[in-house]
């Protein structure tokens, strides 16, 4: 599959994250030895040889044999590569590219085909194409959503202030934290640290008190004394009775 086109910035064609993966393929293929120039210095020891001085037929033989080993392994090593890039069909992957001013950067995504060309197997993620050779890292993605999710549950927690600055403006953020916490699964905890568990868990505790003290907590125990406040009217109302 060829890539025909490519984006123009300030006047020049500029280099897109497949074509850089395909040059280096092929820059790779180019420094290899492959069968043929194996092949084209067998014929030129044959073309330029002593007349006086002939390679026995025994040495043509045995170059001959060094020439199908070398064939055998290479399309041994072609099916290997195009096995392991089709296991990779539907897996999240993360793929070595450069970006436009040459600088290292990964590339995020699921393998949809495998394209296989030249004896080479090249990945096809959001329609472009990446050699097998600059794939970094194959990735569960339960494990990429639990650790992107806690992730960003550390960069919010971090956020937040010294815990002695806390006050009702931060409330609703705290509660949100913490909601989210809940409903996190043991296996998403799991990626969380004891210092950051125990952090949000003083955090919680100072908008506790922060509450009470400007009264929001009062409501809550005039709730739970409820039942209390009922029967001391009802036995205040028995002694009126009483009295009466």
């Amino acid at each position: 599959m060829s890539i025909l086109m490519a984006p123009v910035k300030d006047g020049k064609f500029v280099e897109t994250d497949t074509q850089n993966s395909l040059k280096k393929a092929t820059s790779s293929d180019n420094n290899g030895m492959d069968k043929d120039a194996f092949l084209q210095l067998l014929v030129a020891q044959m073309q330029y040889q002593d007349p006086l001085e002939p390679t026995s037929n025994t040495e043509y033989i045995s170059q001959y044999a060094q020439f199908s080993q070398v064939e055998q392994m290479q399309n041994m090593a072609a099916t290997s590569e195009l096995a392991r890039a089709t296991s990779l069909v539907g897996q999240e992957v993360y793929i070595k590219t450069t970006n436009s001013k040459g600088e290292p950067q990964l590339k995020y995504g699921k393998v949809d085909y495998v394209v296989f060309e030249n004896n080479k197997a090249y990945l096809a993620i959001d329609e472009s194409l990446y050699s097998l050779e600059d794939l970094d890292t194959v990735v569960d993605l339960d494990y990429k959503n639990a650790f992107d999710k806690a992730y960003d549950f550390t960069v919010e927690l971090n956020k937040l202030p010294v815990i002695s600055s806390i006050d009702l403006s931060y409330a609703e953020k705290i509660d949100k934290l913490e909601k989210i916490y809940n409903e996190m699964t043991d296996y998403e905890k799991s990626f969380l640290t004891d210092e950051n568990v125990e952090k949000l868990k003083k955090y919680i505790e100072k908008l506790k008190e922060v509450r009470e003290a400007a009264g929001e907590g009062n409501d809550e125990g005039e709730d739970k004394d409820e039942p209390d406040t009922e029967g001391t009217e009802g036995t205040e109302g028995t002694d009126g009775s009483g009295g009466a």
